[in-house]
C-alpha cells in the first residue's frame, strides 16, 4: 500500500442545540476530515478535536498544523501494508493524538476497502449492532433537561450521561432520579473536581449510577484510587487514558474500575484496540466514548464498539442527535437505542463528498508529486 495523496478538509457544523460541559459551551464544532488516496482506492478518517485546549492539549488548529506539516508528509509517497508499519512512519512525533488518530483511522478505512472487509470485522468486532446512549450538557433549566431525558427514552436509548460540574451536580442529580427512578444513569465531571471536593462525590453514591466518569484532573491516578475506594459507584477514566500504558497504571493502582475508550484521545484505532484487549483480558468494562463526532468519526467508533468488551452502552449515538444533516449516507440512526454494525468495506458508508466540499472553510492537499 502506497499513499499517493492526503486531502485535509476544516469543515464547521452547528449543533442541534448547544452543549455545555464543566468547561466549555459550544454551538458550533470545527472538525478536520482527512481523505487518503492509494491508486484507486480512498479511506477517509476525521480529527474530532475541539478548538480550545480544554479537552486535552490539541485544538483544531494544532491538529491542522500537526496533519500538514508533518503526518501527513511522513506518509505520502511511502509504503506499508499494515497499520502498525503505517504508524512507525510518524513514530517520532510525540502525542498530538487526535491529529495522528484523524490520519490512522482514515488508512484503516482504506486497508479494509482495500481488502473487501468491513472496517468491524477487520478490528476483530463480533456485534451485529451496539447499543447506545446519549451524553447531555449542563443545562440551567431543569424542565428542558427532563423533556430532553424523556424524549430520548422514548426513542429508545438505553442510558443517559449527565455532565457535571462543583455546585452543579447533587441537586441536579437528585431530580433527575426522583423524576426517573429506573433510568441508568451516569455522571461526567470531565476533570471539573480538586480532591477536596471529594465530598460531592461521595454524596452522588446515593443515587444508584452507573458510574461516575473522571472526576479529578487527568494526570492524578491517586486521586481517583483513593475516592474510588471509597465509593460503591465505578470510577470511571476518560481524559487520563492517552495510552495503553497508561492504562496499565490506572488498572494497577485501582483508579477506576470501568475505561472510556476513546479513538480521539488514543491516536487511533489501534491503540484503542490495545486498551479494549488490555481491558477484556482484566475483565474491565469499557464503552466507547464520543466528541461529536461527524458521520465519518462516527462510524469507526461505531467498528470500535463492536469489539466482545465493549459491554456498556456508549457515546455512538443518531447523528441527528447532534447534526441536522449528517455527511454519509445513509446517516446514522439509532432503532430503539441500537445502531447497525454496516457490513460493507471499509466504514461501511457512503461519504457526501459534495456536501464536505460545500462546508470545508480550509483545504489543503499533500501529494507525492
Amino acid at each position: 500500500m502506497r499513499i499517493d495523496q492526503v486531502d485535509l478538509m476544516i469543515v464547521p457544523m452547528p449543533l442541534v442545540r448547544p452543549f455545555q460541559t464543566s468547561s466549555t459551551r459550544r454551538w458550533t464544532l470545527s472538525h478536520i476530515l482527512v481523505k487518503v488516496t492509494a491508486g484507486d482506492d480512498v479511506g477517509w478518517g476525521e480529527s474530532a478535536c475541539t478548538p480550545e485546549p480544554t479537552y486535552c492539549e490539541e485544538t483544531t488548529e494544532t491538529c491542522w498544523h500537526l496533519l500538514r506539516d508533518h503526518l501527513a508528509p511522513a506518509v505520502v509517497g511511502r509504503s506499508w501494508n499494515e497499520i502498525d508499519a503505517l504508524t512507525s512512519l510518524y513514530g517520532k512525533i510525540r502525542r498530538n493524538h487526535f491529529a495522528k488518530a484523524g490520519l490512522e483511522t482514515a488508512c484503516w478505512d482504506l486497508l479494509s476497502r482495500s481488502r473487501g472487509v468491513s472496517l468491524a470485522a477487520f478490528l476483530g468486532g463480533t456485534r451485529g449492532e451496539i447499543l447506545s446512549g446519549v451524553s447531555l450538557g449542563i443545562e440551567a433549566s431543569r424542565e428542558r433537561l427532563f423533556d430532553q431525558i424523556a424524549g430520548y427514552r422514548e426513542e429508545g436509548y438505553r442510558r443517559v450521561k449527565l455532565k457535571i460540574a462543583p455546585g452543579r451536580d447533587v441537586a441536579v442529580v437528585r431530580d433527575v432520579r426522583e423524576r426517573f427512578p429506573d433510568l441508568p444513569l451516569l455522571v461526567d465531571a470531565n476533570a471539573a473536581y480538586r480532591p477536596s471536593e471529594a465530598d460531592a462525590l461521595r454524596r452522588l453514591d446515593a443515587f444508584d449510577l452507573m458510574m461516575i466518569e473522571q472526576p479529578f484532573a487527568p494526570d492524578d491516578l491517586r486521586a481517583h484510587a483513593a475516592v474510588q475506594r471509597e465509593l460503591r459507584t465505578p470510577i470511571c477514566l476518560d481524559e487520563s487514558i492517552h495510552s495503553l500504558h497508561r492504562a496499565e497504571e490506572a488498572l494497577a493502582l485501582g483508579s477506576c474500575r470501568i475505561v472510556n475508550v476513546k479513538v480521539g484521545r488514543l491516536g487511533g484505532l489501534l491503540e484503542a484496540k490495545r486498551v479494549h484487549d488490555l481491558c477484556l483480558a482484566r475483565g474491565v468494562p469499557v464503552w466507547c466514548g464520543g466528541m461529536h463526532e461527524y458521520g465519518i468519526g462516527r462510524a469507526a467508533n461505531l467498528a470500535l464498539a463492536s469489539l466482545p468488551g465493549f459491554t456498556i452502552p456508549g457515546d455512538v449515538c443518531g447523528s441527528d442527535k447532534s447534526y441536522a444533516e449528517d455527511l454519509v449516507d445513509p446517516p446514522i440512526r439509532a432503532v430503539n437505542g441500537a445502531i447497525a454494525v454496516p457490513i460493507g468495506p471499509g466504514l461501511g458508508f457512503r461519504v457526501d463528498e459534495d456536501r464536505i466540499a460545500r462546508l470545508a472553510e480550509r483545504t489543503a492537499r499533500i501529494s507525492a508529486d
